[in-house]
Parts: structure tokens; C-alpha cells; sequence
């Protein structure tokens, strides 16, 4: 399906910030652009903010000015709705109100031709139930941009039960032309992004809410082991825990309280309290002037004057350590085994989901120290370790030495199951899992949608195969085991590949 020709007006609804945003994305492109808002003044005013925006690029010799003024002379501020009518592509993008949202829609069914393709920009509200009480519903899509939208790649393009196929294809078509990365999506709670990224957020809250270690150590292993961009907890201080919570209760309530999307308790008293993150000043951090950021949790330099380390078996993901230890001067023993470092009293192994405590009975081996997975072990400059009760002060003090002589920060967390980077990885695959199997992305875009929405390192059915086959089932059965709740259960699909020994990719 081709898209829409740069000489088709598109028309944009809400001139707030992503409005604005989406209009200086469709400029660019080469439309023309009309930016409509009900609040007087406010399209001009939404205008002004995308020039100035550029001209910073301009100033710092990024743009030529002449590119600037023909863009900003392509977007056109409008005060009347009846001035769209000429638009090939109406996008609205105002409050998140099912109810207001509908009337526009039906407002702009009378008003612009039945050619006319009418998109939304909710990132919460059924497309479906939009489109419902249109005459022509088939002509409705969604097209959640992600905010900043000039700066962000990802598109979702979302089908209503209504959407004409022929629209939903135009409409990603003509985003790929406006050099985004689209993805479709069905019509179901949080699209992609919203759903797939839930856990993101709650695993590191639960954690904090059982006192694993504290937020600001949470969110340093998770960028410096996981590569995450940024930690769960500045990420909901940027984006407002006010919009976070709601997002999760609206998920959690359309999946019918599915525990797997519970609410935190941590987060709803921040709201409560009016400690929304960055805009109010203060949330899990300070943003007061002069305020400091809390240094993660780090072990003191441990010493250890053994010299030898036994590698019994293969070390799978964490593979990488083994060359960096030998890098750093160690001697390398090596022999059969279940996968596991001996170093001075320590025995060192990935974490499989159980805790260090349980693991150690069940296997005999009391000095047990687990490591949290690393998105690439060879560049990995923090890890998350948990210690059995069963360990020995001395096998922690040798464990710490040991990570610490490969340059490694060692982040020691209460003894919990999954750990830090593994847990929350394993729940992402499970969720995309979950997404894949009901239909509402195919895998690839789901991997996409989460790269190029949220700027994760990896998509996570991808890093579920490179982590191996089965790997993240078993690491999900066994945290499940831990809580017995069924929060932690593995998806189908999860389970299914994990039995014929293949990957999401196979």
C-alpha cells in the first residue's frame, strides 16, 4: 500500500507538546500541515515552540535556516475545526477521554470527506470503542506516536475491530515516509509498548518494596549490567508517576486484575503524596536545586591472594567472565561440572530464579554466591550478587574480590529470586511472549516496538533466545516456585518452545 503523497494536507488536533510534535514530524516530511487546538491562541503558541525547538538546532549548526523557515512555513495554526475539512489525514491528539474523543471523531466524520483517514494518538483507549459510534469506523487507526515524537522513532499503528486494512497499511506506509519505525498493532489494553513494558516498572518496585536494596541501586544495575538506558526508577521520575500509575491501572484493570500486572503499593503513596518525579520537584529522587543524586550500593574493595579459579562446566551467558577473569591474570582450571565458579570458599553461579538460600540446600553447596545476568558479560561494569544464609563471611568476601579483580562493581542485594537484570528480562519475554501468542503483534515488531519505542538494548523475545533455549522458562518456574503466585507463570509460548527446544526465532 502506498502512502500518503506530500501533497496530501494532514490535519493534527491538540496542540500540547506531542500535538506539536506530531505536526513538526508530518512538516518535515513535506506536508502541509494544519495544527488546530480549542484553546485560543494555542495552536500559534504550539507553532512557536516547534521554531524555536529548531532554531536551537540551527544555532548550533545542525540545520540550515532556510530548512527551519520552510517547515514552521508548512504548519499553519487554525481556529476553527470546519478549516480541516480539505485534510487527507486528521490526527487527533487531545485528552485521553473516551467520551470527548468520540465526539470530536464524530464531529469530523461530518465534516471531511469519507476519504479522509481519521487517526488517534490515544495511548490508552480501545481503538475499537472509539471507532464505535462512527458511521464509518473502518476509516479509523490508531497512530500512537511516542513523545518526544520528533525525536522518538516508534509508531504503533493500531487496527480497531472496524479498521480497513487498506487504511491501517496506508497509515504505516506513510509513517516509514515520515522516517519512523512502525509497528501494528491490535486493539487490545496498552497496545505493545504499555503492556510489554510493565514489568520494567513493577519487578523493580517489588523489589524495593521487599527491601532488596534501595532505588538507587536498582536503577544502576539495570543500566550498567542490563544497558538500559536509564533505570526504572528515574524513567517513572521523567515520565511522571502520576501518568505511570494510571497506565498500570488501566492495564490491570482491562486484563480483569491480572496479578501480573498488579499495582505498587510504593507507587500509588508517591501519587498520594504528590510526588509525581521531576514536574513536582521531588519523586523516588530530589530534583530541588542543589540536591545530589544517591550513590548505588557498592562493596568496598575486598582482597583475596588466591590466584586460581575452577570453572566446572559451561558458564552459558556468562561465558564473557571467564575471559575476563583469564584477562586479568587469574589462572583457569577447568573442568566438567553444572556451571559454576570456585573461587578461595566461593562457589559462583548465574542465577536460575531460585533464591541463593534455597539453591544452596538443594544442592549441597553452602558457600553458594549468585550473580545477576549481564546484557554483555565482557563489558558488564556492575553486577548484582545475592548471598545464601548458609555462606561463609569469607566465601562473600572472596566472591566480591573475584568480580572486583575482572573491574567489576559489586551491588550485594538481599537474598530474593531472579535477582535484578534476570527477573526483570524474564518478564519481558514472558509479557511479549503473552502479546505474540494473542495475536497482537507479530514477535518481530513486538522486539521492534520495544527498541525503538523505549530505546531498550534488545528486543525481549530476541535476548530470550540468546540467553538459550528454555532458559527464561526455567528461571520463571522457579521464581514462581519461590512465591507460588501466579504472577511469575510462564507463557505458552514460553513453555512450548521451551519442549521443542527452539527459540522465537527458529
Amino acid at each position: 500500500m502506498q502512502a500518503l503523497d506530500t501533497q496530501t494536507t494532514i490535519a493534527v488536533i491538540g496542540a500540547g507538546a506531542m500535538g506539536a510534535g506530531i505536526a513538526q514530524v508530518a512538516a518535515q516530511a513535506g506536508h502541509k500541515v494544519y495544527l488546530h487546538d480549542q484553546r485560543e491562541g494555542a495552536a500559534a503558541t504550539g507553532r512557536d515552540g516547534v521554531a524555536k525547538q529548531l532554531q536551537r538546532r540551527v544555532d548550533k549548526g545542525k540545520m540550515e535556516q532556510q530548512a527551519v523557515d520552510a517547515i514552521i512555513g508548512r504548519i499553519h495554526p487554525v481556529s476553527a475545526l470546519s478549516e480541516l475539512a480539505e485534510s487527507g489525514m486528521v490526527i487527533e491528539a487531545i485528552i485521553e477521554d473516551l467520551e470527548i474523543k468520540r465526539g470530536l471523531l464524530a464531529d469530523l466524520e461530518e465534516l471531511c470527506d469519507k476519504a479522509t483517514i481519521l487517526a488517534t494518538n490515544t495511548s490508552s483507549i480501545s481503538v475499537t470503542a472509539l471507532g464505535a459510534k462512527l458511521r464509518n469506523p473502518e476509516r479509523l487507526v490508531g497512530m500512537h506516536f511516542f513523545n518526544p515524537a520528533p525525536l522518538m522513532a516508534l509508531v504503533e499503528v493500531v487496527k480497531g475491530l472496524a479498521t480497513d486494512n487498506a487504511v491501517a497499511e496506508t497509515v504505516h506506509a506513510t509513517a516509514t515516509n515520515w522516517g519512523k519505525k512502525p509497528v501494528f498493532a491490535t486493539s487490545t489494553p496498552g497496545f505493545i509498548v504499555n503492556r510489554v513494558a510493565r514489568p520494567f516498572y513493577a519487578e523493580s518496585l517489588r523489589l524495593l518494596q521487599e527491601q532488596a536494596t534501595d532505588a538507587a541501586t536498582l536503577d544502576a544495575v539495570l543500566r550498567e549490567a542490563g544497558n538500559f538506558r536509564m533505570g526504572p526508577f528515574e524513567l517513572t521520575d521523567l515520565i511522571g508517576h502520576d501518568v505511570n500509575y494510571a497506565v498500570t491501572n488501566s492495564v490491570f484493570n482491562s486484563y480483569y486484575q491480572d496479578t501480573r500486572f498488579l499495582p505498587s503499593l510504593i507507587q500509588k503513596e508517591l501519587v498520594e503524596a504528590g510526588r509525581l518525579g521531576r514536574k513536582s520537584g521531588q519523586g523516588f529522587y530530589s530534583y530541588a536545586e542543589g540536591s545530589q543524586r544517591p550513590e548505588p550500593k557498592t562493596e568496598p574493595a575486598c582482597q583475596s591472594d588466591d590466584n586460581q579459579l575452577i570453572v566446572e562446566g559451561e558458564m552459558g551467558p556468562a561465558a564473557a567472565l571467564v575471559d575476563r577473569f583469564r584477562e586479568a591474570g587469574l589462572e583457569i582450571i577447568e573442568r566438567a561440572g553444572p556451571g559454576q565458579l570456585r573461587f578461595g570458599e566461593a562457589v559462583l553461579a548465574l542465577t536460575d530464579g531460585c533464591m541463593a538460600t534455597e539453591r544452596a540446600r538443594s544442592e549441597g553447596a553452602y558457600n553458594l554466591v549468585l550473580f545477576d545476568l549481564a546484557f554483555d558479560f565482557s563489558k558488564a561494569t556492575r553486577l548484582a550478587v545475592s548471598v545464601a544464609d548458609q555462606a561463609s563471611d569469607k566465601a562473600v568476601s572472596d566472591a566480591c574480590a573475584l568480580l572486583q579483580k575482572a573491574g567489576i562493581a559489586v551491588s550485594l542485594i538481599e537474598d530474593r529470586p531472579g535477582l535484578v537484570v534476570m527477573r526483570t528480562v524474564a518478564m519481558l519475554a514472558n509479557e511479549a511472549a503473552d502479546a505474540a501468542l494473542h495475536g497482537v503483534a507479530t514477535k518481530a515488531d513486538i522486539d521492534l516496538a520495544m527498541k525503538a519505542g523505549l530505546n531498550y538494548p534488545e528486543g525481549p523475545l530476541s535476548w530470550s533466545d540468546r540467553l538459550g533455549n528454555g532458559r527464561v522458562f526455567q528461571v520463571l518456574k522457579n521464581i514462581q516456585g519461590s512465591y507460588e503466585e501466579d504472577r511469575y507463570r510462564p507463557a505458552l509460548l514460553l513453555r512450548k518452545n521451551h519442549y521443542a527446544e527452539k527459540g522465537f526465532y527458529a
